[in-house]
Order: C-alpha cells, then sequence, then structure tokens
C-alpha cells in the first residue's frame, strides 16, 4: 500500500510532528510505503489564480510543490496533518489545499477522473476546547480530498493540547495514531478504520 503523508505544522518535533510519526510508525510496521513531506521544509506558495491549469489540468508554478502532484494521484490513502490556528489550518496547510485546483480541474473540467478507490484522513489538535474547533476545516478537507480524487473518511482529532510535546501527556491520541496506520496498512476496508466521522467531532 501507498500513503502520503503531510505534515502541516511549521514546529518540527511539535504535537503534530509526533502525532503524524505515530501514525507513519504503524503503517510502515504493517508494510505499508509511505511518503512524508513536511510541508514548511518545501518552498512552494499558494494558488495564485492565473488560470495557467484550466486547459491542461497541470500547475504551472514550478517549486517544491510540482513533483508532488504526480504522487497525489499515485497513492492509495492520503493523509494530511494540521494543528489549528484561529480555528483554522496552518497556512502551509492551505496553499497546499489551494495547489488542488489543477487536480480539480483535471476532474471537473476535464473529465480525466483518477483511476481505482483512493481515500483520505485528517489528523488535528489544538490548545483550544472549542465545541466546533474541528468543524470548518473538516469541511476544507472533505473538498480538498475530492479535488484530488479521494474520498474523505474522517478523522482523529484532540483538543486541550498545548505546548511542545504535550501530546505525550495525551492519555490516548499517540497509541490512536499508531494503531490507525495498522489499521490501514494492514488492508481493513474503510468502514473498520478507527476513526471520527462525525463532522463536528
Amino acid at each position: 500500500m501507498k500513503i502520503l503523508a503531510f505534515q502541516g505544522s511549521p514546529r518540527f518535533g511539535g504535537n503534530t510532528d509526533l502525532l503524524l510519526s505515530a501514525f507513519v510508525r504503524g503503517a510502515e510496521e504493517a508494510g505499508a510505503k509511505v511518503r512524508r513531506y513536511d510541508l514548511y521544509r518545501l518552498d512552494f506558495q499558494g494558488c495564485i489564480e492565473c488560470g495557467g491549469c484550466d486547459r491542461t489540468g497541470e500547475c504551472v508554478l514550478e517549486d517544491d510543490l510540482a513533483p508532488v502532484y504526480a504522487e497525489l494521484l499515485d497513492s492509495e490513502v492520503i493523509v494530511l496533518a494540521s494543528p489549528i490556528f484561529f480555528y483554522n489550518i496552518t497556512a502551509k496547510t492551505q496553499a497546499l489545499v489551494e495547489r488542488s485546483q489543477a487536480l480539480w480541474v483535471r476532474k471537473y473540467v476535464l473529465k480525466n477522473l483518477p483511476e481505482g478507490e483512493r481515500y483520505g484522513v485528517f489528523l488535528s489538535l489544538g490548545a483550544t476546547k472549542g465545541k466546533k474547533l474541528f468543524e470548518g476545516v473538516q469541511r476544507v478537507m472533505r473538498y480538498f480530498f475530492d479535488a484530488v480524487g479521494a474520498r474523505y473518511q474522517g478523522g482523529l482529532f484532540y483538543r486541550g493540547v498545548e505546548g511542545r510535546g504535550a501530546i505525550r501527556e495525551h492519555p490516548t491520541a499517540l497509541a490512536e495514531a499508531e494503531a490507525l496506520g495498522k489499521t490501514i496498512a494492514g488492508g481493513e476496508p474503510p468502514e473498520n478504520w478507527p476513526l471520527i466521522r462525525d463532522p463536528a467531532p
């Protein structure tokens, strides 16, 4: 199984990094081939609405994201991890979402549909405990994964995680992320993945 994982926090070694690392560890132990990108280590920007992809479905911006498009289309599972900043995903994560416009054009304008079933998962956490902390970003994820030809399945969500490394003190988070990686890589059907599927978790 090919899994593509994006880490969207600017804090390397922080909570989102640790959460995604636990997922990747579980997936690799179960035999998956995981390609991971730390978005803040890549040099790229968001969509500039130039219209360059309108006829070809290919982004014309030449930057570090250019080779990632092929991997987005080739991976069976795409995992995106981002902390919540002001009830939103981080700037680099948003830039990745915006740059999926080229693949949206392929799918909905050029009718060049991706082959096979592909799935999307979102891992997220935030310092606050707001009731609607993950509600808006889940809608973004649903449309992002749809644009890249994957079906959004749900995610893992954790409130009240503040301070570098605080996720280690959470009673279940890292173990749940690792178990999720193992389950997905182990070939379980998506309906059996241990995810939160509530649009307002």
